[in-house]
């Protein structure tokens, strides 16, 4: 594995990580281990582990700079509409390997993004929504923003600001990041969990999103100041839309109206095993399918007419099971911590619990048993329990 130190940089409120030749690696470092080189001036190198994991080991800034120049990588969202078509159609090579996404959605994502596009990802959660829109940042190379609407308790002052007093400056106005963020030319503005934001938030953007208006309001009254969306600034937003949902909100169809759909597709479990393989390389592969296939069969059951189960096992679930099952702990014991939680023992033999735990020792044991849904064997099965 070829040597590489990084430098961190400071853009909006992210911490970006780029080499001496300008690759960005933003994606493969940790936020917050990124933010601590930045606060104690470090550069960051990549070293690998005894078990052959990586990490991002604190080395002093001096040696980033005695770093050679390999290649250097430049990417550069043209302006010119020739130029843009080549951007658009060659970026699929700025895709890390890491998001499952098919080339057309991925296409449509940045071309949306390159002609200042609000753009709204949709999909069941765990199926990468944020980290598509993450990736679209990093493929872009633009400053950007990342606000989480859903854990906003106050709108206002998280998208506009507050008023306070100081006895030396008396009563003074405070502008919010997003104001700055709006201001910044370019700008890429991740708005997360956009169902779970408050109404109010909603109200707040609809002039914001609105192609023919683009300002924000300052104040309520009339003829207060406003400030004006800056030429190029692209938003992109994640909602997890049905009733399925019970955190999330209807949203709005004039706020809905804003925005153009990107909808995440739900990996298959052959997908799904990929991106566990490219995840976890040093987990038996064998291992990794059979989360792979247990998650899918979940999603299979759970769409079916006569399911008997109301909801399925998400790609982040998936991912979190890959990750103890590299920290030592059996499939059964990852099971047990990370899906059974999720579904009821409600109803006995018929309980959703039941069919996810007899699904899951299908995998576990040796598959002797043909008959998942037998009811005498998990009569038995309960009883011994």
């Amino acid at each position: 594995m070829n040597n590489v130190i990084v430098k961190i940089e400071k853009s909006g409120n992210r911490y970006n990580a780029y080499d001496i030749s300008g690759e960005k690696w933003t994606s493969k470092i940790s936020t917050s281990t990124r933010k601590k080189a930045y606060t104690s001036g470090m550069a960051l190198e990549r070293k690998v582990g005894k078990t052959g994991k990586t990490f991002w080991s604190k080395v002093p800034l001096s040696e980033f700079e005695t770093v050679p120049v390999v290649d250097e990588v430049i990417v550069d969202v043209p302006n010119e509409h020739t130029e843009v078509l080549d951007f658009i159609h060659s970026s699929y090579k700025l895709k890390p390997e890491g998001l499952v996404m098919s080339e057309l959605k991925w296409k449509y994502l940045v071309r949306s993004a390159v002609r200042a596009k609000n753009i709204l990802m949709t999909g069941p959660a765990g199926c990468g929504k944020t980290m598509a829109a993450k990736s679209l940042v990093n493929a872009l190379d633009r400053p950007d923003f990342y606000f989480n609407l859903g854990a906003t308790q106050d709108p206002r002052s998280t998208l506009i600001g507050n008023t306070h007093f100081n006895k030396d400056k008396g009563t003074y106005f405070s502008e919010s990041l997003f104001v700055k963020a709006i201001s910044t030319p370019n700008a890429v503005i991740l708005l997360d969990e956009l169902s779970r934001a408050h109404p109010d938030a909603w109200n707040i953007l609809m002039t914001v999103l609105d192609s023919g208006q683009r300002y924000l309001r300052l104040d309520e009254a009339d003829g207060s100041e406003t400030v004006s969306v800056a030429e190029g600034v692209t938003f992109v937003a994640t909602a997890n839309i049905g009733n399925e949902y019970t955190s999330t909100r209807v949203m709005d169809k004039a706020l809905m109206d804003r925005f153009i759909v990107v909808e995440m597709d739900v990996l298959s479990d052959v997908e799904e095993h990929g991106l566990l393989n490219y995840m976890f390389p040093h987990v038996d592969t064998e291992m990794l399918k059979s989360v792979a296939e247990i998650a899918y069969s979940t999603r299979t059951e759970s769409n079916s007419e006569a399911g008997k189960i109301t909801n399925g096992v998400s790609t982040r679930t998936s991912v979190e099971m890959a990750g103890l099952l590299f920290d030592g702990f059996g499939l059964n014991e990852a099971a047990e911590v990370c899906i059974y939680p999720q579904y009821t023992d409600d109803g006995g033999v018929d309980s959703e619990r039941t069919y996810i735990k007899q699904l899951v020792q299908k995998y576990v044991s040796d598959g002797s048993s043909d008959d998942l849904f037998n009811e005498d064997e998990i009569e038995s099965n309960n009883v011994s329990a």
